[in-house]
């Protein structure tokens, strides 16, 4: 048994300076949206070093004329056991109290004690408000700036102590160091290259422990000049790591209700009105509450803004905050030096689920991703600020702000919908506070404005953050989303947006494969002139195209900017649209999704191996050729009935399990008859004979889950090449010791291009500025597509034939042995680059 306090009880005389201080902030002179930030700082619960928690909740949906304050109630829920946090499931016992707090205005606030702080090696108490509705009907509102939600966003949030947490740190250090400005704060300065990760499919165990574990070990054969596996080589040579989303997503469609969630409690064991008082009963009891190991699986994205300050559980192992402090500190105590670790974090929008968890002054209406975010609520937007903070405040480096060209308000002064860059600005300028630091972190945005108008990619310039905002990042037209590399001729058609690059690209993210393009290239019609030099099948041509040394050498060789990597690109891993809690349209999504994914990532060996794709091969699909076929057809039954999940069933089991000369015209001149009646499977599978709703949504959230395991870039590790591997990490080595390549292009340097409908090739001539503190040039020369050229570089730019060059970095396959042979005639082949450097005399 665990020890618990005899009671939970309000502190009256340290919930009235509570009450005191947020008294003075509300009737000070400062503006509306500083005494909101000012009262964020101490929403939540924060356990003090002298033992007691304070409590303060936002909650305008319990007006005075809306819930008797009686009815209103602080529940806790404190173990009385031990819990494992890594097991999948088990039943534990709590108990259970209940603590009026006090209300001033929207907000309640209270000083208690008796509460227990979760910390590395014990769960704490958990805690959410709850009162009773007009209809007598039990509500919850949660604690939207929790610091830890083990059990989810459905589940009440846990009391954790941050202070002991940040005080026992490995990298406390790390945070006092580097430029400091005359207020004090230190300018955190951006990486030279970065490495983009998603969690659940870059660890080798799925968590960000198994990250940790990865990087300590590769930390010790380092120090030890112990050589590093193939798949090793691809995480080191980056100055930093940037995480995708891990903030709460969505869960499985769920509620703050009985039997719900990861934290499910029986109806006898809830809070019940006395139905002589009226009010719930107060006396402290046992509960038992059955606890599930959350399991939901997101590509990141999808998030539902509740609990942004704190991590996603599906990314602990532990559950525990202290994991991914863990996993900073270590890239930060890295022995070749510090790794910094940025957040891509999401706030322009949320999930539809953000509407039962969040009261509606968050919400400013539907948009294509579900809803949008009211930011000129000055309350919302200090929480929303507030939540960034808390989150900088784990020791992160950076910010990667996705979809800035989202947060949009109408101005009632202009009469026009106009761009928050306000907000987006003060993103840039939260502060981190962490022992004796304070630091400023540098700040990326993804900003395609005017985006989703027409004609968006040709219309936007990438530059409207850095414009008023210049030591930020913006990604560049290079990275972003609508990047099909895969075709003919693509660089060539890109050659007005490489030269930008190449001139005005120092403040752009730079490179080619990221969780967006990746996934864009999965969506390529295979109909389209593809371009076959890159591969004998799609998923080669795709690999290639994504993680391809004409581009990788002028990104890091050549090119201004700061580049970046996808691990799944440099492993040749499957990606895509990542998500398994969809009840409304999996479905959908799934047949979207499944098409591009099945051809452009997928072959029939792969698809064999006896590990792979276990549930759907459960449910009747053993062969890849089978499942292609089922989801062209349901693809095309679901746009033919307007997504009617009754109708595409019926239409499914029609087709599957009837002779196509008994089937009326009407349904075998339909496209996906076409595609559906030669699909004999009824006899191999019970399921698919007896497809209906249920059935396709199981099949939906089977296709998510056995293709989220198809994506974890450990299962290529034994498939890499050693000279692909060895060349990318060359070319990272190559940037770091040549910082000045990440400025433009000078006046004097060239670059040019011959293209012609046979082949595409870049090639170029840079010098370092004076200031650079290195009389150096580099030459590069890149094959972007197409046939064989004899490239004579010495002539195209004019290079004096001496034993000043070097061979910096050649692409494999290139038949150089010395710099005077890239200066005179050599061929190069689709995709083939080489880089030349020397010291200036």
């Amino acid at each position: 048994m665990v020890a618990t306090a005899a009671r939970i009880q309000l502190l009256d005389s340290e919930t009235q300076a509570l009450l005191d201080w947020a008294d003075q902030v509300d009737h000070s002179e400062e503006t509306l949206l500083h005494k909101a930030q000012t009262l964020a700082t101490r929403l939540g619960a924060h356990y003090r070093p002298d033992g007691l928690t304070e409590i303060g909740i936002w909650a305008p949906e319990l007006g005075a004329d809306m819930v008797q304050p009686k009815n209103i109630y602080l529940e806790i829920f404190t173990p009385k056991q031990a819990i494992d946090p890594t097991r999948p499931s088990q039943r534990a016992r709590f108990r259970r109290d209940t603590v009026e707090l006090a209300k001033q205005g929207e907000y309640f606030w209270g000083v208690l004690s008796g509460l227990k702080p979760g910390t590395k090696d014990e769960l704490g108490s958990f805690y959410w408000l709850r009162y009773l509705d007009a209809h007598d009907e039990v509500r919850v509102i949660g604690d939207c700036l929790a610091y830890s939600l083990p059990y989810g966003v459905y589940a009440p949030a846990e009391v954790y102590d941050m202070n002991s947490l940040q005080r026992d740190r490995a990298d406390l250090d790390y945070f006092t160091q580097g430029d400091v400005d005359d207020q004090g704060v230190v300018q955190v300065h951006a990486p030279s290259n970065i490495l983009q990760l998603h969690v659940n499919t870059a660890s080798p165990n799925g968590y960000i422990s198994g990250l940790t574990a990865l990087y300590q070990g590769i930390a010790e054969k380092l120090k030890a000049q112990q050589p590093l596996t193939l798949a090793e080589q691809n995480f080191v040579g980056y100055d930093a790591v940037q995480l995708l989303p891990i903030e709460p997503t969505v869960e499985y469609l769920g509620q703050h209700d009985v039997g719900h969630g990861f934290f499910s409690l029986r109806d006898d064991d809830m809070a019940e009105m006395d139905p002589e008082t009226e009010e719930i009963d107060r006396e402290a009891d046992d509960v038992q509450v059955a606890l599930k190991k959350p399991d939901t699986q997101n590509w990141g994205y999808d998030i539902v803004i509740f609990g942004s300050s704190a991590t996603n559980p599906a990314v602990l192992e532990t559950l525990r905050p202290q994991e991914l402090v863990d996993f900073i500190a270590t890239l930060h105590n890295f022995p070749t030096g510090p790794i910094q670790v940025i957040f891509d974090i999401v706030y322009g929008h949320a999930d539809n689920q953000a509407i039962e968890l969040l009261n509606g002054r968050f919400m400013k209406g539907p948009n294509m991703y579900g809803q949008d975010i009211n930011h000129q609520n000055p309350t919302v937007r200090a929480i929303l600020l507030e939540m960034q903070r808390r989150k900088n405040n784990t020791g992160v480096d950076g910010i990667r702000v996705d979809g800035a060209q989202d947060f949009k308000f109408f101005n009632p002064l202009s009469g026009e919908v106009e761009y928050d860059d306000n907000y987006l600005s003060d993103m840039a300028e939260v502060l981190q506070h962490i022992g004796d630091g304070k630091r400023r972190l540098f700040s990326i945005f993804e900003d395609g404005r005017p985006w989703p108008a027409e004609n968006w990619e040709e219309v936007s310039t990438y530059r409207d953050i850095v414009e008023f905002k210049p030591d930020a990042f913006q990604w560049g037209p290079l990275i972003f989303a609508h990047n099909t590399p895969s075709l003919k001729r693509f660089w060539d058609r890109k050659w007005r947006r490489v030269v930008e690059q190449m001139h005005t690209g120092e403040c752009w993210i730079t490179g080619c494969g990221n969780h967006d393009t990746l996934r864009r290239g999965t969506q390529v019609d295979p109909s389209l002139d593809i371009n076959w030099n890159l591969g004998d099948s799609l998923p080669q041509v795709l690999n290639n195209a994504y993680d391809n040394p004409a581009i990788n050498l002028m990104t890091y060789g050549f090119s201004p900017g700061l580049p970046m990597d996808f691990i799944n690109c440099t492993m040749h891993a499957p990606w895509g649209f990542l998500r398994n809690t969809d009840d409304r349209y999996g479905v959908k999504v799934v047949a979207e999704e499944a098409v591009g994914f099945l051809d452009w990532q997928i072959i029939p060996e792969t698809y064999d191996w006896p590990e792979l794709f276990p549930r759907l091969k459960a449910m009747g699909f053993t062969k890849l050729g089978e499942l292609r076929q089922f989801m062209q057809g349901l693809h095309d039954a679901i746009n033919e009935t307007d997504y009617d999940l009754d109708e595409v069933a019926h239409l499914c089991q029609t087709l599957l399990t009837h002779d196509a000369d008994t089937l009326p015209e009407e349904i075998t001149q339909r496209k996906s008859a076409q595609t559906l009646k030669a699909l004999n499977v009824a006899d191999k599978s019970e399921v698919l004979a007896q497809l209906d709703v249920a059935k396709l949504k199981e099949l939906a959230k089977n296709f998510m889950e056995d293709t989220h395991e198809m994506c974890n870039v450990w299962l290529q590790q034994d498939n890499l090449s050693r000279d692909r591997v060895a060349f990318n990490l060359a070319l990272r080595r190559f940037r770091r010791s040549h910082p000045w390549l990440r400025h433009n292009l000078s006046p004097l340097d060239r670059f040019n291009r011959i293209h012609t409908e046979q082949q595409t090739v870049f090639y170029g001539l840079r010098t370092a500025p004076a200031e650079a503190g290195t009389a150096m040039q580099v030459a590069m020369v890149t094959h972007m597509g197409g046939d064989p050229l004899t490239v004579t570089l010495g002539d195209w730019l004019q290079l004096e034939d001496d034993d000043s060059w070097r061979l910096a970095v050649c692409s494999p396959g290139v038949a150089l042995t010395s710099p005077g042979d890239a200066l005179k005639a050599f061929e190069l082949t689709d995709s083939q680059a080489v880089l030349l450097e020397r010291v200036v005399a």
